[in-house]
């Protein structure tokens, strides 16, 4: 399935930060890195834009409730309950939901301490 329309931006999304643990503490080498969990609704019709990378925040996705479309390399991939995907170095992309039902994901991430 084609990737037809522009990218538009963020709207019908809710992102709640449900935990983070200092890597520093944790691991030797990963001082100033945290990972991350949260859970970010996008309620149908919503779009978590615009296109974004995630060079030097690597992460994985997992898919609680309704169908999140992952727009990348002009592909659109459908994804739903009970399925996920990595976000690498490599990932440009942006995400909507294109159902009539509520979607939701968990992302866990590492990200540099702000």
């Amino acid at each position: 399935m084609g990737d037809e329309h522009p990218t538009p931006q963020t709207r019908g999304v809710e992102v709640e930060l449900l935990a983070t643990v200092d890597l520093g503490a944790e691991i030797e080498g990963m001082d100033g890195l945290r990972l991350r969990m949260r859970m970010v609704t996008i309620e149908p019709g919503g779009v978590f834009g615009p296109v974004h990378d995630h060079k030097g925040r690597p992460g994985t996705v997992y898919v609680l409730q309704g169908t999140i479309t992952d727009h990348r390399d002009g592909v659109a991939t459908e994804y739903g309950p009970g399925v996920g995907w990595p976000e690498d170095r490599n990932t440009f992309h942006w995400l909507e939901n294109r159902g009539t039902v509520t979607a939701v994901e968990i992302s866990v991430d590492v990200v540099r301490q702000e």
